[in-house]
């Protein structure tokens, strides 16, 4: 395939011969921003999305534009699967996963942060939730609610009739509406807590992590067998906030927290020594933080120096 390096997302960019693009490749870089967030949250995984995208472009450049209605809906139903292959083949591979696995964390330009559907929607949170679902549920659920599209259209992505599809996007809504955060909480009130939070951690307060964490807040973390994790989630105040303190005070290191925006919410960015050491997602449920997400794999912080554009359009 002909391409240019992306400096945006280090990926192949598809172009003509030339430098000039052709009708199939200007609508593929027209819809490639959605297409990458609809990959992202199916997969929770931006390098395995960007390989999604890959393997669409090669499918869209062999059908016949005249014969497409709606350009937009067939890269989307290409996307869809494409990536319920790839969701499939994760599974085996999350199962070998050491310790918990938390989707990749993507640092987004404000504008994501300011739509509140997009916000949620790729929320550490949600994000979560959506990993319970099973490939198809998952992808259903995603078409259907994310990104409204019609259930005839989901049924030709997913293979299913518009019957099953209707069906399948009731249960996977009644399931997801269990489990989603109970409450929508603004980006400022997020941040001022997370900064409370930081103030704590930097200077290993422990009544400072007890005032800010909720009673049964639940801390999970993500190393991926390279960096140093909790093997299983941790679940209350007391143990989260003593693990924290116990584990920096055992190292004489110089720790430094960053306010940023992650997958379009307030997050911490975490420097050791330094050096970047992981990303802290955070629930808040009344002014307390319900839920911790601490991504400290490597290879899930390589989108977090330079912003990754999503929409839903």
């Amino acid at each position: 395939m002909n391409g240019r390096e992306d400096a945006t997302t280090g990926t192949a960019e598809p172009t003509a011969g030339g430098g000039r693009t052709d009708p199939a490749t200007e609508a593929f870089l027209a819809h490639r921003n959605l297409l990458f967030t609809v990959a992202y949250e199916m997969l929770g995984s931006a390098a395995d999305a960007e390989d999604a995208l890959q393997e669409t472009w090669l499918r869209w450049m062999k059908v016949d534009l005249e014969q497409v209605l709606d350009q937009r809906a067939y890269l989307v139903r290409i996307v869809t699967r494409r990536s319920l292959d790839r969701l499939r083949a994760m599974k085996r591979r999350k199962e070998a996963y050491v310790g918990p696995w938390l989707p990749e964390p993507l640092l987004t330009a404000p504008d994501v942060a300011e739509d509140v559907e997009l916000a949620e929607s790729v929320s550490m949170a949600l994000m979560l939730v959506l990993e319970t679902l099973s490939p198809t549920e998952r992808a259903v659920f995603v078409l259907r609610e994310v990104f409204d599209v019609g259930y005839d259209e989901i049924a030709a992505a997913v293979g299913k009739t518009p019957a099953t599809v209707r069906q399948i996007a009731h249960r996977a809504r009644r399931h997801v509406d269990a489990r989603r955060p109970r409450e929508m909480v603004s980006p400022s009130q997020t941040r001022a807590v997370l900064a409370s939070f930081q103030r704590a951690v930097e200077t290993r307060d422990l009544q400072g992590l007890l005032d800010v964490l909720a009673p049964e807040v639940v801390l999970i973390s993500d190393g991926g067998g390279v960096k140093q994790a909790a093997p299983r989630p941790i679940i209350g105040a007391g143990k989260v906030a003593r693990m924290i303190v116990s584990g920096l005070g055992k190292a004489q290191i110089a720790l430094a927290g960053e306010l940023t925006v992650v997958n379009g919410n307030p997050a911490l960015l975490l420097h050791v020594d330094g050096d970047i050491d992981g990303v802290i997602a955070a629930r808040v449920e009344d002014a307390r933080i319900a839920g911790l997400y601490y991504v400290r794999n490597p290879r899930k912080l390589t989108r977090i120096a330079s912003e990754t554009p999503l929409t839903l359009r």
